[in-house]
């Protein structure tokens, strides 16, 4: 059972090694087939493995690989840890990556025209592109799949690597090497939080394996350390919040969401990979697989709450202002992570990772549909100068179409019954910051379906494109493009309907998630469903479907029937406009404070501490003052003889006078 896990892993890095060091000798074809392949097998394998969970036939596997180094009792270790959820999250990662990696073989074909003549960077980089995304869904395998915090933390800086070199794969635009290294930076706040936890967690617990961890924090609830002063803090708050900050660096949350719309640089392969299953995804996944941490700190759990519910109602309301048709999906991505950690804050953690699969499958879904878009227009992305793209473009329009029903939770589509479950859920909390939790993703729903349906409208309905010559050409993706899409929108719809029994009110997560009886938020929901025909009838009771239904409604409205009304509003709220547009200054503060504040630390040491103490002060003021004490001692150097002997003599009473004293 090692080796067929094994293979899971080690497939796609194998797609990734040859392509990336023989990319040249195997060519174009040679790199996407053998990296698809590679991640084909893996997708495959992982279904397996997951029918074998449905049908009871599999057991959960935990073991150890190999282990590479034990220092003072503390094994460090690669190891598998497969069950339930982990059978999920294998199944998702890899099914949506094989999808984006069949669609780049069609996007990305012209690649070429992307790099300017000669240019060493876009020699085989079509090769090096599936060498990047192979790669990152490996790393995503090894995070999903440890079985202790090394390795977790070693998928969880492979990931964010990858990252950084696809969102900057365009290298010779100045936007996306900006957009890399912000999301390097922005990241590495996280993830030192992140290795601040583990480190907590290895010095009281003295291991890094899951099950060992797990096994000893409940007798480490009541543990209180201080690090600043006298204070007492909760050892198990502060571990599950240092955890949680990494969380929000790899997941996005504010105020460390800033660099996953800067993302959208790099080509759209990648932006629905990053949104849809692999990195932004890491830290949900996190949050859920430590469930047994968080249930014992109500303050982590508040604080996971609040820190969801802030960054699921602003960031969708920057989504609004948005032109540029793939900002408009990453805002979503970021107000939808927001739900899934909402969740994961009332104790419903298996709401948050339902959430994570549907909505793995529409994101990927309409970032793709959103490529085709771009490809039918010549790669115009702003979505004013669309219009009217459905009759040139059918496939991509009711895929897209889905994509975005599935989004904003229309009933009967696989984002119904997560996004419903997680609302009920926040509904039926006693956390602490779970009423205002419950009011902004309520307002979220309306916001999610205004902002989908604005970008709907724009794209696809209207009179056509403002450009004559993208007019003229338009036409529908290739199939290489459209398959894909069409893969993705059957879980779009029918997911949530054949799985939410199971995964929301089921055993499925039983003995793999841990919910304390007093914050099983999805138990006391789920009294009153059963099926999913009785939870479409239960979501007609309550306010999130007419919200969805008011925010389509508005959108129909203002997009198609009368344009003059979004800019008489845009007029009238001038100064909230500009608040979304500048997305809060959240760019500017940092770029003041951070960026600008080390640039003035760094002047400040060259031009004082290097400048003036080094230079002048230490290494020219030594040199001068010997030079001063030379010229000095040459003065007395007068050569004569009586000079020399007052010298004697005054320093014979000197010498007299110490001794007498003394």
């Amino acid at each position: 059972m090692e080796t067929f896990y094994l293979i899971i892993v080690l497939a796609p890095l194998l797609g990734a090694i040859v392509a990336g060091f023989w990319g040249a000798k195997i060519g174009r074809a040679g790199a996407h087939w053998v990296t698809s392949s590679g991640v084909g097998i893996s997708a495959l394998l992982s279904i397996y493995v997951l029918s074998g969970f449905v049908s009871g036939s599999r057991e959960l596997f935990n073991g150890t690989v190999y282990t590479w180094m034990v220092s003072d009792g503390l094994n460090m270790e690669v190891g598998f840890l497969v069950d339930r959820l982990t059978a999920v999250m294998m199944t998702v990662v890899t099914f949506v990556s094989f999808c984006i990696h069949i669609y780049t073989i069609g996007y990305m074909a012209h690649d070429e025209e992307n790099w300017p003549g000669g240019s060493l960077a876009g020699a085989n980089s079509y090769q090096r592109f599936f060498s990047y995304i192979s790669l990152f869904t490996f790393s995503m395998l090894m995070l999903v799949m440890s079985n202790n915090f090394l390795q977790l933390f070693f998928g969880w800086e492979a990931v964010g690597l990858v990252s950084y070199l696809l969102i900057g794969f365009w290298s010779v635009r100045p936007t996306a090497i900006f957009a890399n290294l912000k999301a390097f930076l922005v990241n590495r706040v996280g993830d030192f939080g992140f290795l601040l936890g583990i480190a907590a967690i290895a010095l009281y617990t003295n291991s890094l394996d899951y099950a060992d961890v797990f096994a000893r924090i409940p007798g480490l609830a009541d543990t209180q350390i201080q690090i600043f002063g006298d204070t007492n803090w909760s050892l198990i708050s502060v571990i599950g919040i240092l955890l949680f900050i990494g969380a929000m660096g790899k997941s996005a949350q504010v105020p460390l969401h800033v660099w996953l719309p800067d993302s959208m640089e790099g080509p759209t392969p990648i932006s629905a990979l990053i949104h849809a299953a692999t990195m932004v995804t890491a830290g949900v996944f996190m949050v859920a697989r430590m469930s047994p941490i968080y249930e014992f700190s109500e303050t982590a759990l508040s604080f996971v709450l609040v820190i969801g519910a802030t960054t699921a109602f602003f960031t969708g309301l920057i989504g609004i202002v948005q032109n540029d048709i793939k900002r408009v999906v990453a805002y979503s991505t970021l107000s939808q992570l927001g739900y899934m950690m909402v969740a994961l804050g009332v104790s419903a953690y298996a709401a948050g990772i339902f959430h994570l699969m549907t909505h793995a499958f529409f994101k990927a879904l309409l970032f793709l549909a959103a490529g085709s878009v771009i490809i039918g227009m010549h790669h115009d992305q702003d979505i004013r100068n669309m219009g009217g793209i459905r009759k040139y473009m059918p496939w991509t329009y009711w895929t897209s179409l889905i994509g975005s029903l599935a989004l904003i939770g229309f009933p009967g589509f696989s984002g119904f019954f997560s996004k419903d479950a997680i609302i009920e859920a926040v509904h039926h909390s006693h956390i602490a910051g779970s009423g205002y939790a419950y009011a902004v993703v309520l307002i979220g729903v309306f916001i999610t379906a205004l902002y989908s349906f604005r970008m709907f409208f724009l794209v696809f309905h209207g009179e056509g494109p403002r450009d004559s010559h993208a007019k003229h050409h338009l036409k529908e993706s290739p199939k290489v493009v459209t398959v894909p899409l069409v893969l993705l929108a059957i879980p779009s719809v029918g997911i949530g309907y054949l799985t939410m029994e199971t995964m929301l009110f089921g055993d499925w997560f039983n003995n793999v998630l841990f919910v304390l009886p007093q914050h099983d938020t999805l138990a006391e929901l789920g009294k009153g469903i059963h099926g999913p025909n009785s939870m479409i009838a239960h979501g007609f009771m309550g306010p999130a479907l007419y919200l969805a239904l008011a925010g389509l409604i508005v959108a129909w409205f203002i997009y198609t029937k009368k344009p003059d009304v979004a800019e008489m509003i845009k007029a009238r709220l001038a100064p909230l406009y500009r608040a979304l547009d500048k997305k809060y200054w959240f760019d500017e503060a940092y770029q003041f404070l951070f960026a600008g504040g080390s640039r003035g630390l760094g002047n400040a040491l060259w031009s004082k501490g290097d400048r003036f103490i080094i230079d002048t002060v230490i290494i020219n003021g030594s040199a001068r003052t010997v030079g001063r004490i030379a010229d000095w001692a040459r003065t007395i150097q007068t050569g004569y003889l009586f000079h020399y002997a007052i010298a004697m003599i005054l320093g014979l009473l000197l010498l007299l006078t110490w001794f007498v004293i003394a």
